[in-house]
């Protein structure tokens, strides 16, 4: 199933009675979907089209075309290409690997196609140009956080890693309106990372935050929510899937950073590779 498929189902009993229709029209016929108007999906769905252009926008679309084009992108895979695989026992060691590569493919491309290319572009811009980047993330997710912040290092942008809540809000406090919060769960349930981005927010910073797709308190606090794959299940248990989606993201971010300011970064990135090996060779490594 679609993520977006995937998320408006686990979201069905939690939605208002209208968006509920909506979401039940959808989900039996996505792909007919795709080929309606607004104005057409409101009276399958017995709303309006701005009830639908609400529901769109409370899933962080940007209204129902947007909603539609990315609906479609997901909807013309091949059947079973987005199929994840779990652990199962007494597996041949062929058979996890071809699962594990089946599950990390599928992870990336679920979520390439729920990128939205405005949002990435003013992540970037602002990260380019922070004062201060402050990164929240807690267990799995401060491994990505940890990831982001030694890439950002390298490209000499002033930046800290927290996994702990209380260092979390204690950095975010002192943040600023030159400052950016970028707070990273998969859940986007995970109330350190939701009270450290509050913090950060009440105090003037800019917030970018990293979850699952789906409607989750922490995407509906960040100013700009970027969002991954939500489609890992069984395989959940081990965190495997969902963390190669979110690399993917920062390693996204990353790039767009160095490319758009390639004059500044790319000097600093070099010369930190440098440092290191000349470190290794006197070290003996």
């Amino acid at each position: 199933m679609a993520a977006i498929l995937h998320a408006l189902l686990k979201e069905m009993e939690q939605l208002p009675p209208q968006e509920r229709r909506i979401a039940e029209v959808i989900l039996e016929s996505p792909s007919v979907i795709t080929q309606l108007s607004i104005k057409e999906l409101a009276e399958k769905s017995g709303t309006s089209p701005a009830t639908v252009t609400r529901f769109c926008k409370s899933r962080h679309f940007r209204g129902f075309p947007d909603f539609k084009m990315k609906l479609a992108a997901e909807t013309s895979q091949p059947s079973g290409v987005n199929t994840y695989q779990d652990i199962v026992a007494g597996n041949s060691l062929t058979t996890i690997v071809e699962a594990i590569e089946a599950n990390h493919l599928a992870s990336i491309t679920d979520t390439t196609r729920l990128l939205d290319m405005e949002r990435l572009e003013e992540s970037i811009r602002l990260l380019c140009r922070a004062r201060r980047v402050d990164l929240y993330g807690v267990a799995t997710s401060s491994i990505v956080t940890q990831d982001f912040y030694q890439k950002l290092i390298r490209i000499g942008v002033s930046c800290t890693a927290f996994s702990d809540g209380h260092m979390q809000v204690t950095s975010a406090s002192s943040l600023g309106a030159e400052d950016v919060a970028f707070a990273v769960s998969y859940s986007g349930e995970t109330q350190d990372t939701i009270d450290a981005l509050v913090c950060a927010k009440e105090h003037g910073a800019s917030t970018i935050s990293l979850t699952s797709y789906g409607h989750n308190t922490l995407a509906s606090i960040a100013d700009i929510p970027l969002f991954t794959s939500s489609l890992e299940q069984g395989m959940r248990r081990g965190d495997m899937a969902s963390r190669i989606a979110l690399l993917h993201v920062i390693d996204i971010l990353f790039t767009g950073m160095v490319s758009q300011d390639f004059e500044r970064f790319v000097p600093r990135l070099d010369g930190s590779y440098e440092q290191v090996q000349r470190v290794k060779l006197r070290n003996g490594g």
